[in-house]
């Protein structure tokens, strides 16, 4: 009896498959140029041409320990760990540059998979993620694809260029608000454009990012900006030019 008890709940946990949405595909878009906009002049430059990771730290505070490159990237170092700003923010226009590697293996989510996570609540996965991983020509269940909202809204197009050319996010982000009880007054909202195309209109997010299970909202304050280190066996991402508005 307690053998089939405990088969019979093993049974009914819940499975990272089950919010796998695989179809509708979105429309393959090719992008224009690659362009690397200046930040405007009332911009939170992250990361820019210079060659620190002063605005950013590894999760326990301590100063990022990501590889810096010559022309001022950065890219991840596995077993490393994610690293956010140092500063918190809460609504915002902000600006990302991310590389695929020429000659990356794997395929699904095993192939350049990264994220950037608009709001870190906490330690690890935490937050909300705009996903990173290569969409070219690799396919993987569409909720997951480059710039979904992870396991809640894939992207209106697949914009992906190449591997070894630089893509671009600009994201627009209002973040979550809360009442005095810790329920929700109104949730999170994020329009995102992946290399000049549109591919999130003013979505409302449902809770914070979830491999397996639903979503959900935990009441927060201002947080930082993170990227992640997904542990990719495949080469690892590169990030540049990332910058950032404050919005009211």
């Amino acid at each position: 009896m307690i053998i089939a008890i405990a088969l019979a709940a093993a049974a009914q946990q819940p499975k990272p498959e089950e919010t796998e949405q695989w179809t509708p595909v979105p429309p393959i878009v090719t992008p224009g140029p690659v362009t690397s906009p200046a930040p405007p002049s009332d911009a939170v430059v992250l990361l820019g041409s210079g060659t620190d990771l002063k605005e950013w730290a590894s999760m326990d505070g301590k100063a990022a320990a990501w590889t810096l490159n010559r022309d001022g990237s950065v890219t991840v170092k596995k077993g490393t760990g994610n690293i956010q700003t140092r500063r918190s923010f809460t609504n915002y226009q902000l600006h990302l540059e991310w590389r695929v590697p020429v000659g990356i293996k794997g395929e699904g989510q095993g192939r350049g998979n990264s994220g950037l996570f608009l709001a870190s609540t906490g330690a690890g996965d935490s937050g909300y993620e705009l996903q990173i991983v290569d969409s070219f020509n690799n396919k993987t269940y569409v909720n997951g694809q480059a710039a979904s909202i992870y396991k809640q809204s894939p992207p209106l197009a697949n914009a992906m260029r190449a591997p070894g050319q630089w893509q671009t996010y600009d994201v627009i982000w209002h973040a979550p608000v809360f009442n005095a009880d810790g329920s929700v007054k109104s949730q999170a909202r994020v329009t995102a454009f992946h290399n000049g195309v549109l591919v999130q209109d003013d979505y409302h997010v449902t809770g914070e990012t979830a491999y397996i299970g639903k979503p959900q909202y935990e009441a927060h304050g201002p947080s930082p900006i993170k990227l992640q280190d997904h542990g990719d066996p495949s080469q690892p991402i590169s990030f540049r030019n990332i910058w950032v508005r404050e919005l009211p």
